[in-house]
């Protein structure tokens, strides 16, 4: 069902299951899949693709230019999954040539309100970013991490899996996975036990990525940690994760509980 008010370009692609409220505005190149809602006063514009079962709220904007002085309109892309819900004022930019032209939303998010993703961000599933949570330009938020209330991720940070961010935070540095972090600037507080265990992992895991982590953090000196971790530690999945993490991209500074 397409409301009579609402401004649809005909060359959009629109699965016929969509409903679309009141005085939405859709753009040309937009698509959009099945079982999708797009309540009311959403604006969709770019070249944006939104996948199945997802529910988007009341003055949303989805697709608009980038925040970013060096776009000069050229023709970058958003993707979005499925069965996300994207709330009342949330804004979520298309990328960016100089960021690879793509920002991109997995699937089972929830975007509380006001929350923000720029241009060339990368969020993958399961992400909650409650109320007023802006991620700056070319973040990259992976599975399952929760962001807390007016929290606020710097531009080209990384969280990791099942990291959770406290509320009112300035993440400046990359978390690991499985961290948590809070504080006016994001200190590393230790491991978010709570998200392992409801995610079923043996407390034996759980212990083994313990350990693990104060090998790592127990100075500042994190290369030669790692470089001095046990053998049988780097065995354990979890432990794996956070090796690869801190490794992947040695230029990021890193949030520790040293952090200032």
């Amino acid at each position: 069902m397409i409301h009579k008010t609402a401004i649809i370009d005909p060359k959009a692609k629109i699965n016929s299951d969509v409903k679309i409220g009141p005085y939405c505005v859709i753009g040309p190149n937009v698509e959009i899949g099945k079982n999708s809602i797009i309540q009311s006063h959403v604006s969709i514009l770019g070249y944006t693709k939104i996948g199945e079962n997802n529910n988007i709220y009341p003055f949303a904007s989805i697709g608009n230019d980038p925040q970013d002085l060096k776009f000069k309109g050229e023709q970058t892309k958003l993707e979005i999954g499925d069965n996300n819900k994207i709330r009342e004022y949330v804004t979520i930019n298309k990328g960016t040539d100089g960021g690879g032209g793509l920002t991109k939303i997995g699937n089972n998010c929830l975007f509380m309100v006001s929350s923000h993703v720029a241009h060339d961000c990368l969020v993958e599933d399961n992400v909650i970013l409650a109320n007023n949570v802006p991620l700056g330009g070319h973040a990259h938020i992976e599975q399952n991490v929760i962001i807390g209330g007016n929290s606020a991720v710097q531009q080209f940070t990384r969280i990791g899996k099942f990291a959770m961010i406290g509320g009112m935070c300035g993440v400046v540095r990359d978390v690991i996975p499985y961290g948590i972090a809070h504080g006016n600037r994001s200190i590393l507080q230790g491991l978010n036990l709570i998200g392992l265990r409801r995610r079923n992992i043996p407390n034996k895991e759980i212990l083994t990525l313990s350990e693990a982590y104060k090998e790592i953090f127990k100075n500042e000196n994190l290369t030669e940690n790692l470089k001095n971790l046990d053998t049988n530690l780097k065995e354990n999945d979890l432990v794996k994760d956070v090796v690869e993490f801190l490794e992947k991209d040695k230029k990021r500074p890193i949030c520790t509980p040293f952090s200032k």
